[in-house]
């Protein structure tokens, strides 16, 4: 660590002492809640929901419409304790995975209970709705248990809960309901409170300032746009400086994310996209040079996808998603292409996208789908797309509906000292046929967990490349932290319509 992180660091210690005396299950006044905005969103019609009362979590179905234990891992039948929660080690199998525990207090089957609702005016899911927050406050008082230790996951939850409270228009059913009105004021808006100023307190800074700074600045735009407490001006201000700095400093000029984690650029994106579509409806637009790196992400993405939208997946991945407006699983990719066809109207990207979507008539209602229905589908024959500075290679040729498409990755282990997320990859390939993947990323599998399997998972040897004494081309020491980062080294890249032809290597 570097002095300035050290000084953070001891910051940070100091701050978790006093929070353990002195805030533990604190809950604010209302004198601090001062009011509200209209919508925000337009929320054009969404199509109707199919499946009822569960999502996906892991491989497994979670039902919702039961009494939820908010701090059980159910995947292992693991429970975590409801102590301070700055103290529990996450980092071990004794509880389970907190990984599963959070992927369901993201509360992200909320917003599908708010779509039910507003299709069928059933008071029954606006029970359900209100029963569920009730509880997950009553279970989860401030800074106690494991829903409290990460950011990113406060964060997820005021985006999730913003979404909620525009589909519902919270603000009708409270003039309309005297006791959901007492219970939005009395409950919800005080928690809602609590995580702003928990998400502007504990930053990621220095070595963890990757995806996680990235979800605390946008929660925090989205939320302070939104409710207006006494903060929240102050809040905006530092959470839109901070957008406007990361999509910056977290990616290439051409758009290409630097945490060299594939499946994790839909999630980053979407932290970058909804406070984007928030700040045009608030009247507070982000800088021009903003946009511009906006849409070269999403080129970035259409960049990466072989002609059925599949796409290569080096580094971690771990399903994150920011919002979930559909049943099952949708592609998040698509739907960012949707957005993008919408923001920038490049036909080339329609080709690819899912179609118009829940998340995309909620963003951007009815005038958004006319603009969407107006740009023509141009089916382009694509060429190789070299990123040459970063070493990411799409190299690929298309003749009618065939295709043979490889991703070279010749790319830097990974984002700042510790390359959280990035694998040891260096020269790995993927080859994908006809919109098949052929050969592949052997994937994830587990972060804090397992630790022989995360281990394997991503070393050198469970990619697409070679390892030379059994050796990994980078040393891992913990399960999301690597040291002594091997330099890649472009020697030379060509693409012509005969030929692609990549010259690379690494010191790992």
């Amino acid at each position: 660590m570097s002095l300035p992180e050290i000084g953070y660091r001891t910051a940070q210690f100091w701050q978790k002492r006093k929070e353990r005396k002195a805030q533990q299950g604190y809950f604010p006044s209302d004198a601090k809640l001062l009011q509200w905005r209209k919508s925000i969103l337009p929320i054009g019609e969404t199509s109707p929901l199919m499946t009822e009362h569960s999502i996906p979590v892991f491989g497994q179905y979670f039902s919702y419409d039961q009494l939820i234990d908010w701090h059980l891992d159910i995947s292992s039948e693991g429970r975590f304790p409801k102590t301070f929660a700055k103290d529990i080690n996450i980092r071990t199998s004794e509880y389970g995975s907190a990984k599963h525990v959070w992927e369901i207090n993201r509360l992200q089957f909320l917003p599908l209970l708010a779509l039910r609702y507003r299709h069928t005016g059933n008071s029954q899911f606006l029970i359900q709705f209100r029963k569920t927050i009730e509880s997950w406050i009553e279970e989860n008082p401030y800074l106690i248990g494991v829903n409290w230790y990460s950011n990113i996951e406060v964060n997820i939850r005021l985006i999730v809960w913003f979404f909620c409270w525009e589909i519902l228009d919270v603000n009708s059913l409270m003039n309309a309901d005297d006791d959901f009105q007492k219970f939005v004021k009395s409950k919800w808006l005080p928690t809602i409170y609590l995580h702003c100023q928990y998400s502007y307190q504990n930053p990621s800074y220095y070595s963890s300032a990757n995806n996680h700074l990235i979800s605390e600045y946008a929660g925090l735009f989205v939320a302070a746009s939104f409710w207006k407490f006494s903060e929240s001006e102050k809040w905006l201000s530092h959470a839109k400086k901070g957008l406007e700095k990361e999509i910056v400093t977290q990616h290439s000029a051409n758009g290409v994310n630097k945490e060299e984690a594939a499946e994790y650029i839909q999630f980053i994106t979407d932290f970058f996209l909804i406070p984007y579509v928030i700040a045009e409806n608030t009247a507070n637009s982000f800088s021009q040079a903003y946009q511009n790196q906006l849409k070269n992400i999403i080129e970035y993405i259409y960049q990466m996808m072989d002609m059925c939208g599949n796409i290569p997946y080096y580094g971690d991945e771990d399903d994150g998603k920011v919002i979930v407006l559909e049943d099952g699983h949708p592609d998040n990719f698509k739907s960012l292409l949707t957005s993008g066809v919408v923001l920038f109207q490049e036909p080339g990207w329609k080709s690819k996208c899912s179609g118009w979507d829940n998340k995309n008539a909620i963003l951007f209602g009815e005038d958004g789908k006319k603009v969407f229905e107006s740009v023509k589908s141009v089916a382009v024959e694509q060429p190789s797309k070299l990123y040459t500075e970063e070493g990411h290679f799409f190299l690929r040729q298309q003749q009618e509906e065939k295709e043979v498409y490889v991703h070279m990755d010749a790319a830097p282990l990974g984002f700042l000292s510790i390359a959280a997320h990035g694998h040891a990859d260096a020269l790995a390939f993927d080859l994908h046929i006809d919109g098949y993947p052929i050969i592949t990323d052997s994937g994830t599998y587990t972060y804090h967990t397992d630790p022989e399997w995360r281990n394997y998972f991503i070393g050198t040897l469970a990619h697409n490349t070679i390892r030379v004494n059994q050796t990994n081309q980078a040393q891992s020491t913990g399960p999301t932290m690597w040291i002594n980062h091997y330099k890649v080294k472009i020697i030379s890249s060509e693409t012509s319509g005969q030929k692609d032809k990549i010259v690379a290597e690494h010191n790992g």
